[in-house]
């Protein structure tokens, strides 16, 4: 079982309507979108996602004249208790390993904290040999299941 899982990113002027048009594409490809995070500046912005077909994703965007880029990220289960990242975030310190950026999102019960480094390998052996858990791909590219008749 690989131990990472693959964001979608592209690359955005920072424009009116250009979100809506990477948003378009992906809904039109069938494309659905898990989690993410847009960064931005004045004249640009940064959006990664996982979704639940990473490769379809990047193709379906590029196909719109659209670049995307895949990356190998870490998706780590987090319990909803007190400190659960802090604590993940230790021994990640103590291991040696920097953490570029991170975002998180539900995911059913808990939630789970993707998180870029350049050491993707070392980040699950650390985590998992502390006691955590890190999301596969058949979680992470999966959307929460709600009950929308309530």
């Amino acid at each position: 079982m690989k131990n990472t899982i693959q964001q979608l990113s592209v690359f955005m002027e920072n424009r009116e309507g250009r979100l809506d048009e990477v948003l378009s594409a992906l809904a039109e490809g069938g494309i659905n979108i898990v989690a993410l995070s847009l960064a931005d500046t004045s004249e640009y912005g940064m959006l990664r996602m996982v979704v639940s077909d990473p490769q379809m994703g990047k193709a379906v965007l590029n196909d719109a004249g659209i670049t995307a880029m895949l990356t190998d990220v870490v998706a780590l289960r987090v319990p909803h208790a007190t400190g659960s990242l802090s604590r993940a975030m230790h021994h990640l310190v103590a291991g040696g390993v920097n953490i570029e950026y991170m975002y998180a999102f539900a995911n059913g019960s808990d939630a789970a904290a993707v998180l870029k480094s350049d050491e993707p390998e070392k980040v699950v052996e650390l985590l998992r040999g502390n006691g955590f858990e890190v999301y596969g791909a058949d979680e992470a590219y999966k959307a929460n299941k709600w009950d929308v008749s309530q």
